[in-house]
C-alpha cells in the first residue's frame, strides 16, 4: 500500500482534534499526563506533515494525496482535501508551531484540560483551511477556529482579555460574513464548490448573479481581516498584547497566514483577471500598511504589542507579493508567510520568557538583561535580526524574493515606485528592532533582575529549534522555494 491510501492528510488534520478529545474526556488524568497526550498527538501530526513533505513530488502538477468523499451531493458539496506547493509549507509551518506551542505553554496551572483541548482544536482548524479543497469545507475550518481562539484569549489572557477576545471575534464574524456571501454567490453563478474545478474554469463562460469583481471583493475583505490588512488591522495588536504566549505563537506563526493562502488560493487563482484590474490599488494598502506598521512600532513600549504591530508590517510583505502578480513574487510571498511564522512565533515565545522571568513587558523597566540571561539574549538576537532581514536569515532570502520579484512584475503599473517605497521600512525595522533590543538587554543592568534564571533545558530546545529552521530556510531556501515553485507555476498570472 502507498502512504497516500492511509488518508494522511485527514490524519494530519485530525491527529490534534483527537486528542484534544482524549483530553476534554478521559477521567482522572492529571496535569502532567494532559501535556503529554498533547505533545504526543501534535508530534504525530508534525511528523506525518514531514514524511508528506519527503513524498511530495515538485514536478507533478496539481494537488497531490487528494481525498474526496460526496459529503452532499444534492449540492455538490465534498469532503475534499489535497496540497500543492502552495498549502505544503502553511502545513509543516502549523503543525510545527502546533508541536512547539505545548511545550510553550508547558506552565500553564489554570485548567490545563481545557486549554490544552481548545489549543489541538484551533491546529486542527487551521490546518483543515489549508487542506481544503472544497468551498464550503474551507469555510467549515475557517469558522471553527473563532470559537478555540475566543476561549483561549479570554480566559488564559492577560490584560483586557474579554475585550481583546470579544473584538477579534466582531472582526473574524465580519469577515467571515463577506466570504461565506462570495462564496455563495460563486456557487450560484457557476453551480460548484470544487475550488479545482473553479481554478481550471473559464468565468467568461458563466453569467454570475453579480459581477465576478464583486464577488472578489467579498473574499478579498474576508481575506484582509485576516492577514490583516490596513485599516483592518487594529484587532490584531489588542490580540496578541492580551493572550497567552502560546496562542500569540499560533496567531501570529499560523493563523495569519490563512489570510494570504486564501488570496493565492481563491482571489487571485480562480479570479486572475480581476486580480490584474485591481492589483495597483490592493498594493498601495500594501505599502501603507509596510510603512505605518513599521512607525506606529516605534512608539510602542509594550514587548507583545511592538512585535504585533510589526507583523501589520511584515505581512503587508506578503500583500505586495501576492497583488505584484508575478511568479517570483507570489513564491516570495509564500516564503515570506512561512518565514513570518518562525521567526514571529521565535519572537513571541521570546517575550514570553522575558516576561515570565521579569514580570513585565514594558520596556522602559528593563534593561541590562543580557547579564542575567545571556541565552534569552542571544535567541532574542538573532530572532530580531531575522524579522529585520538580515542575510543568511529567512527573513532575508523571503524578503529579497518580494522586492526583486514585485520590482521586475510587468503586471502592475508604478509597481517599481510602489517596491522601493516598501524597502524604505526595512530601515524603519532595523531602528525599532535594534533600538528595542538594546533597551531590553544591552543598558545599564538593573539591580531588581539579578535574581532572574535564563531559560531552562526545554525551553531550549524550541527555541533552538527555531533558530535552526531560521537559520536553515536562510542558507538553504531551495527546500522551500523548489516545493512552493511547484505550486505557484501553475497559478493563472498575468
Amino acid at each position: 500500500m502507498e502512504f497516500a491510501d492511509f488518508y494522511p492528510l485527514s490524519l494530519i488534520i485530525f491527529l490534534p482534534a483527537v486528542g484534544a478529545l482524549l483530553i476534554a474526556f478521559l477521567p482522572g488524568i492529571s496535569s502532567v499526563a494532559i501535556k503529554r497526550y498533547a505533545a504526543l498527538f501534535t508530534f504525530l501530526s508534525f511528523a506525518l506533515s514531514l514524511v508528506m513533505f519527503g513524498l511530495f513530488d515538485r514536478g507533478a502538477e496539481g494537488f497531490q494525496f487528494v481525498e474526496k468523499i460526496s459529503w452532499i451531493p444534492q449540492i455538490g458539496i465534498s469532503y475534499h482535501l489535497g496540497i500543492d506547493g502552495i498549502s505544503m509549507p502553511m502545513v509543516i509551518l502549523t503543525t510545527m508551531l502546533g508541536f512547539l506551542a505545548v511545550f510553550v505553554s508547558w506552565k500553564i496551572s489554570l485548567r490545563p484540560r481545557e486549554y490544552f483541548a481548545w489549543l489541538l482544536i484551533l491546529e486542527s482548524s487551521i490546518l483543515g483551511v489549508f487542506c481544503s479543497l472544497d468551498l464550503l469545507l474551507f469555510f467549515l475550518f475557517w469558522e471553527i477556529e473563532v470559537v478555540p481562539m475566543y476561549f483561549l484569549i479570554s480566559i488564559w489572557g492577560g490584560g483586557r482579555r474579554e475585550y481583546s477576545a470579544i473584538k477579534y471575534v466582531i472582526y473574524t464574524i465580519f469577515g467571515s460574513a463577506m466570504m461565506l456571501a462570495g462564496i455563495l454567490t460563486l456557487y450560484a453563478s457557476t453551480g460548484t464548490f470544487d475550488m479545482t474545478a473553479l481554478i481550471h474554469s473559464d468565468l467568461g463562460a458563466f453569467v454570475p448573479i453579480i459581477p465576478f469583481a464583486a464577488i472578489f471583493m467579498l473574499l478579498m475583505i474576508g481575506f484582509s481581516v485576516k492577514l490583516p490588512v490596513f485599516p483592518l488591522h487594529t484587532w490584531l495588536p489588542d490580540a496578541h498584547t492580551d493572550a497567552p504566549t502560546a496562542v500569540s505563537v499560533m496567531l501570529a506563526g499560523a493563523l495569519l497566514k490563512m489570510g494570504g493562502y486564501g488570496m493565492i488560493r481563491l482571489c487571485v487563482s480562480i479570479f486572475p483577471d480581476v486580480a490584474h484590474q485591481y492589483a495597483s490599488i490592493i498594493v498601495v494598502f500594501a505599502v501603507i500598511g509596510v510603512l505605518y506598521g513599521a512607525a506606529v512600532t516605534l512608539r510602542q513600549t509594550d514587548l507583545k504589542r511592538l512585535i504585533a504591530y510589526s507583523s501589520v508590517s511584515h505581512m503587508a510583505y506578503v500583500l505586495l507579493g501576492i497583488f505584484a502578480l508575478s511568479h517570483l513574487s507570489v513564491t516570495g510571498a509564500t516564503l515570506q508567510m512561512f518565514s513570518h511564522g518562525i521567526v514571529t512565533g521565535l519572537l513571541f515565545a521570546m517575550v514570553g520568557l522575558v516576561y515570565d522571568k521579569t514580570h513585565t513587558r514594558s520596556i522602559p523597566e528593563l534593561g541590562g538583561l543580557a547579564r542575567q540571561m545571556p541565552i534569552i539574549a542571544v535567541v532574542f538576537s538573532i530572532a530580531g535580526l531575522a524579522s529585520l532581514g538580515l542575510p543568511g536569515t529567512s527573513g532575508f532570502a523571503a524578503e529579497f524574493l518580494v522586492f526583486l520579484g514585485s520590482f521586475t512584475s510587468m503586471a502592475v503599473g508604478g509597481i517599481r515606485v510602489y517596491t522601493l517605497l516598501g524597502a524604505l521600512a526595512i530601515v524603519v525595522t532595523a531602528g525599532y528592532i535594534l533600538w528595542m533590543l538594546e533597551r531590553v538587554f544591552y543598558r545599564e543592568p538593573k539591580p531588581k533582575y539579578d535574581g532572574v534564571k535564563d531559560a531552562d533545558v526545554m525551553e531550549r530546545v524550541y527555541i533552538f529549534f527555531l533558530v535552526a529552521m531560521i537559520m536553515l530556510v536562510g542558507i538553504y531556501p531551495r527546500i522551500l522555494t523548489d516545493v512552493i515553485g511547484a505550486g505557484i507555476a501553475f497559478v493563472p498570472l498575468p
